[in-house]
């Protein structure tokens, strides 16, 4: 047993199993709405809802199994929302493209970060981010996962007159409420899978309100759907055709997952005390990365949209996940989905509320290692942390975050403590925002 533990990176005199497993069954029910929100957005673009559900849920097992025993680190993966939204709504509906062809951009997209991540490109990248900047990108994904969280149990909605307003008080506002609170009092009392507790204990409060609904031939049990109607179904026609358009859409992928990913790396480990306290890299940083292309690539085969890594992850970080024992925790429970897909399914948004919450109260530690007297580092800073609720994207906020960085330092004559690979980064980032308007 112990021989197979030291596999997932799991040292018995540092770690508990218990600890691992219930990090990694927390950060499983956090993230599993991802299982009843990807095939919504995905059969709006003509796929089988059965087969993405199926389709989901391999590619996360898949890329968390990964993670688990190849970078032996506690995060867990899944299609990515946000960019899903983007496959469906933008490259199908909007632009034209059959899901067939968005699939081969998500597969090229995941071959070219395969190569990357060989190549240490993806590490230079994130290593080049200054000190300081990685602290805000974690205090602005904690901001942005509470807002999330906020909406998603109702308490923050949408306003004509004032863009977000206090949403009104209803059983399911009650509900996420009311966990935060709980979730609150328990963690102050270091309660063990305090964020775990507290999910179960709402969703149960939620069934005779009806937040926590039981569909009429509820079945504990139920197969698999099959992913033929999806998997293997990649038209290269695009590509090979050299639309350039094409090439563009592989791109904003390559982009998106890119930030999002290293984003949400950066910000979990840095926020969990998981990297270098004097240099702030992360320990098997490219192994991470690895998984996260990996796990593109095979989603993409299976029938689902970028498989990125998660930023609920933090959930279990910070119940103490620390190996690759919580990933693969959370990868089991992910095929258990295909079997138990009803119950798994029968959480409500409100109950993970106070996990996105207060996991995004615990990532605003950082805060406190940024430097706010030079006005060069903290305005960047505060760019960063500002942009990704903001905007909705870890992105965004990075790359508007590294952009300002740049500005900022060398207007003011400081461009020699800039790096070559931040200069690099920079005029890529312009682009972004130029090429659409060329």
């Amino acid at each position: 047993m112990n021989k197979f533990l030291s596999l997932l990176g799991f040292d018995p005199a540092k770690h508990s199993v218990r600890v691992e497993m219930m990090a990694g069954l927390t950060t499983f029910l956090t993230m599993s709405y991802i299982l009843a929100v990807n095939p919504l957005i995905l059969c709006d673009a003509g796929m089988d809802k059965g087969a993405v559900f199926s389709a989901t849920v391999i590619a996360a097992a898949i890329a968390t199994m990964v993670m688990a025993f190849y970078a032996k680190m506690p995060f867990a993966l899944a299609s990515g929302m946000g960019i899903n939204a983007f496959f469906a709504y933008t490259l199908v509906i909007v632009m034209g493209y059959s899901w067939q062809q968005a699939l081969a951009a998500v597969f090229i997209e995941g071959i070219v970060f395969i190569f990357l991540t060989i190549f240490r490109v993806r590490e230079a990248i994130v290593n080049a981010i200054p000190l300081n900047l990685r602290y805000s990108i974690s205090v602005g994904i904690g901001l942005f996962i509470a807002f999330i969280g906020l909406k998603n149990g109702g308490l923050v909605v949408s306003s004509e007159a004032t863009m977000t307003s206090l949403g009104a008080w209803t059983p399911t506002t009650l509900i996420a409420a009311g966990g935060i609170l709980l979730g609150a009092v328990l963690l102050a009392l270091k309660v063990k899978g305090a964020l775990f507790y507290t999910i179960i204990i709402m969703t149960v409060i939620g069934i005779p309100f009806g937040v926590t609904k039981i569909p009429e031939e509820f079945t504990v049990v139920s197969m698999p759907h099959s992913i033929e109607p999806v998997a293997f179904h990649i038209d290269f026609s695009r590509f090979i055709s050299l639309d350039v358009e094409y090439y563009i859409v592989v791109f904003t992928l390559l982009f998106m997952d890119l930030f999002d990913t290293i984003g949400t790396l950066i910000g979990a480990a840095t926020g969990a005390g998981m990297a270098d306290k004097k240099t702030g890299r992360i320990h098997h940083l490219n192994k991470a990365l690895m998984a996260d292309a990996v796990g593109t690539t095979v989603g993409a085969i299976c029938g689902t949209s970028t498989v990125t890594t998660y930023v609920e992850s933090t959930t279990g970080i910070l119940e103490g996940g620390r190996t690759g024992l919580t990933s693969l925790t959370t990868a089991m429970l992910f095929l258990a989905a295909l079997f138990f897909s009803p119950v798994f399914l029968m959480i409500p948004a409100a109950a993970t509320t106070s996990a996105l919450f207060l996991v995004g109260v615990m990532m605003l530690r950082s805060i406190v290692h940024i430097d706010f007297i030079d006005f060069t580092e903290s305005m960047p800073c505060f760019v960063t942390m500002l942009m990704m609720p903001f905007t909705a994207s870890i992105s965004e906020g990075i790359v508007l975050g590294m952009l300002s960085y740049v500005i900022v330092k060398v207007c003011t004559g400081r461009y020699k403590e800039l790096s070559a690979v931040v200069y690099i980064l920079s005029v890529f980032f312009l682009l972004k925002y130029i090429a659409p308007l060329l």
